[in-house]
């Protein structure tokens, strides 16, 4: 919170010390849990694991709603919890009508949750989530023969350590490179944060459509990079690029990416009457990316594009980044593995006897691994369907609903219908947004980690 105190004091902001009062009161009440906890043991079980994940992403929600509550800027409780959850849980959604009215200290807050939301998910991630047996990166550990020598280090605190400052390097190159481009500090800071975390949120209206067609190109690269599994950027930066190429799940990313943005491009380009087709491309690219890695800026209102591109849009909010990434949704790997899967069991079916392993990486993915995917992907849809329909019941249309829940889940931000690229979630009532913020932490945390929390069994000793 005090990060966002010098701009506040810079633009005399009367806010300041709404700023300074909410973060000694987090301090304050952080000092008095750690001082009365110190000398119990150390040692959690993996019980406690899923307990501790769960309730750590809410308290830090509920301490970052003080900055709006005692400023006054979002006074209703149900509001600021919703946008600190969105903004912790890098989805982006916003209940704020005006963001350009908002003051500049309580903007930088509101951005800086998306980048300490960000450092926590990576070490979710590649580190937590593995201990707990759940999770994308699963691919990426023992359960994977040969993969094991791949992993950046044994202990927790020295792989936090190595994907922090992999993240830094990130934060601090991108925020160079949109400086260079003319933003001013505040701007390339606040969209630096919302870009590296894969958040979305702005500090303007029109999000990043008023911005050079240069810094929209340094947006997209960013995207891309904060979309991609944060080992790959650790053997990158070790030069080992071909061992990058050769990762099938960055591929699959990259070409997803691509055939995304050549169909729109196209299409765009037919329909948009005195579009470029160098508009046509970038507005192509940057939406697709910002959709695949659910960042969730955008260029342009895709609602008014032909129908076909915005339904293809809808399809990709359910791609996500990839594993290990700061990106939300079902993940690329998920994808990939169930596509290869499907794509075999055509061959079983010709060859019953025969035993056809799904490979990935040039190795054998356990049966048990397909299994678990299979089980993410059916529930993941279920959560969904079923939150689509909640969404109806509070009153929003078909369409609205839909938008609502896939772009909650899958922390994307911008949805359809009326919370579409343009809108936001303001008019949902209280119970609606309650709702929606239950889903972003939910598609946040990998679903299995808070679902588990209502489970019976789970409780029993």
């Amino acid at each position: 919170m005090f990060g966002a105190l010098p701009f506040s004091l810079y633009y005399g902001e009367h806010e300041s010390l709404s700023i300074l009062y909410s973060g000694l009161i987090t301090i304050l009440t952080g000092g008095i849990l750690w001082f009365s906890t110190r000398k119990h043991p150390k040692n959690i079980g993996r019980k406690e694991g899923y307990v501790i994940v769960a309730i750590t992403w809410i308290i830090i929600s509920l301490f970052g709603t003080l900055p709006f509550i005692i400023s006054q800027t979002i006074p209703n409780f149900t509001d600021a919890f919703f946008e600190t959850i969105s903004g912790f849980t890098t989805t982006g959604a916003t209940i704020l009508t005006d963001i350009e009215a908002m003051p500049k200290g309580i903007l930088f807050w509101r951005s800086m949750t998306h980048w300490i939301g960000g450092m926590g998910i990576i070490v979710f991630t590649v580190a937590i989530l593995p201990i707990l047996g759940i999770g994308g990166m699963q691919l990426y550990s023992a359960e994977m023969p040969g993969v094991t020598k791949d992993k950046l280090h044994p202990r927790i605190t020295a792989t936090a350590k190595r994907l922090w400052a992999i993240y830094m390097i990130l934060t601090l190159a991108e925020t160079i490179f949109l400086l260079i481009g003319g933003m001013s500090l505040f701007d390339a800071l606040c969209h630096t944060f919302g870009t590296v975390a894969t958040g979305g949120f702005s500090t303007h209206n029109a999000s990043a459509a008023g911005f050079s067609a240069y810094n929209q190109y340094v947006i997209i690269v960013f995207m891309i990079l904060a979309g991609t599994n944060f080992t790959l950027h650790y053997f990158a930066l070790h030069g080992q690029l071909r061992k990058v190429w050769r990762n099938e799940e960055f591929r699959y990313f990259i070409y997803l990416i691509l055939t995304g943005t050549l169909i729109i491009t196209l299409v765009l380009a037919i329909s948009k009457d005195g579009m470029s087709i160098e508009e046509a491309f970038r507005t192509s690219f940057f939406q697709v990316t910002s959709i695949i890695t659910t960042t969730g800026y955008i260029t342009d209102n895709y609602m008014l594009w032909p129908g076909m591109v915005w339904f293809l849009i809808v399809l990709m909010m359910f791609v996500g980044g990839m594993a290990g990434s700061t990106g939300g949704g079902i993940k690329v790997v998920r994808q990939l593995l169930l596509l290869k899967n499907s794509l075999l069991e055509l061959k079983r079916l010709i060859h019953p006897q025969a035993i056809i392993p799904v490979r990935m990486n040039g190795k054998v993915v356990s049966q048990d691994i397909i299994f678990k995917v299979m089980a993410f992907f059916l529930i993941y849809i279920i959560i969904f369907l079923f939150g689509t329909t909640v969404m109806t019941l509070f009153g929003l249309d078909g369409a609205t609903a839909i938008g609502a829940a896939a772009a909650t889940i899958g922390n994307i931000g911008p949805g359809i219908g009326n919370v579409g690229p343009v809108d936001n979630y303001a008019f949902i009532p209280h119970g609606g947004k309650w709702f929606l913020s239950f889903l972003m932490l939910l598609g946040r945390l990998e679903l299995f980690t808070v679902l588990i929390l209502f489970s019976p069994a789970f409780w029993k000793k």
